[in-house]
């Protein structure tokens, strides 16, 4: 069975959302190994950080693309198993009213939108006046998509484990307290980030409504980036497959053609055989060598 495969044609073929689960599961398994490898030669692991959002101004500057790299990445398993489950059920709902490229949307904008209230709260008050913090994983945008989907469709139940059925507003609800809640434990740049997230996910919905789908530019963006990148890949692919194929002689085209090609065969035995008479057998070329055997095996 041929693994890899299988996982390709699975992302080339699947939604949205089973894209965005295999990239949160590429970037967790990446990040992870490369950390063994630098563990094993004792040299120091810095990647998490690179890809993280910093809360200093100062250090965002100077790494530009973590609110974007941010929002893939993630600690541990657990932290990973929650958003992963988290995206999988509201992406699901999410899908079920919406097409794809909306999901990429929200997920997007509301993991900058997390990114940003994060920054900015760490940089107004006076509680995070002397914290440096990262921020990192998906759960801004699964905040989202939960939200979006909330307002969008506020009477769905859905079924919890232990508890029986519930709207799907009352779910929104809860999380969002909890997020508020969480601000002032031991994961507050999270649970600001949830509130960005949260934020986007209402605004995007009533902007919806008005008719203005405000991610659609960056989500026709990053499609076209992406149908180029596919583009290129296949004809570097397709270059690789290239066959070598070999020139064979061309056929004598009359008897003057076929007998001057036999001539110049002949001069070249001789010349060879010369060579012999002169230095030995072992003063041949390869190549040499290569014709005499097939001139002989003419005969």
């Amino acid at each position: 069975m041929d693994i890899w495969a299988d996982i390709k044609r699975t992302f080339r073929e699947g939604s949205v959302l089973t894209r965005l689960i295999y990239i949160n599961l590429a970037v967790f398994l990446l990040v992870k190994i490369i950390g063994v490898l630098f563990s094993l030669f004792n040299y120091p692991f810095y990647l998490a950080d690179w890809l993280s959002v910093p809360s200093n101004p100062g250090l965002l500057l100077n790494r530009f693309w973590t609110p974007f790299t941010y929002m893939f990445l993630h600690e541990g398993f657990l932290h990973l198993l929650f958003n992963i489950l988290g995206l999988y059920w509201f992406g699901k709902l999410f899908l079920y009213h919406f097409e794809g490229n909306k999901l990429l949307s929200v997920y997007l904008a509301g993991g900058l939108t997390g990114a940003f209230f994060y920054v900015l709260a760490f940089n107004i008050f006076p509680a995070f006046s002397s914290t440096n913090a990262i921020l990192l994983g998906a759960s801004a945008s699964v905040f989202a998509i939960l939200i979006a989907v909330s307002v969008y469709d506020p009477q769905r139940e859905i079924h919890l484990f232990f508890i029986g059925r519930f709207p799907l507003k009352y779910i929104a609800i809860f999380y969002v307290l909890l997020s508020i809640i969480g601000i002032s434990a031991s994961n507050p740049g999270g649970n600001l980030a949830h509130l960005g997230g949260a934020a986007w996910g209402w605004f995007y919905i009533n902007q919806l409504r008005k008719g203005k789908d405000r991610g659609a530019g960056m989500v026709d963006l990053i499609n076209k980036i992406y149908s180029w990148i596919l583009k290129e890949s296949q004809w570097l692919t397709s270059r690789q497959r290239m066959k070598v194929t070999f020139r064979q002689q061309t056929p004598p085209r009359n008897d003057y053609e076929y007998n001057r090609q036999q001539n110049f065969k002949q001069d070249e035995i001789n010349r060879i055989l010369d060579k012999i008479a002169q230095s030995g057998y072992e003063s041949l070329t390869k190549k040499e060598k290569e014709l005499l055997f097939k001139q002989g095996g003419k005969h």
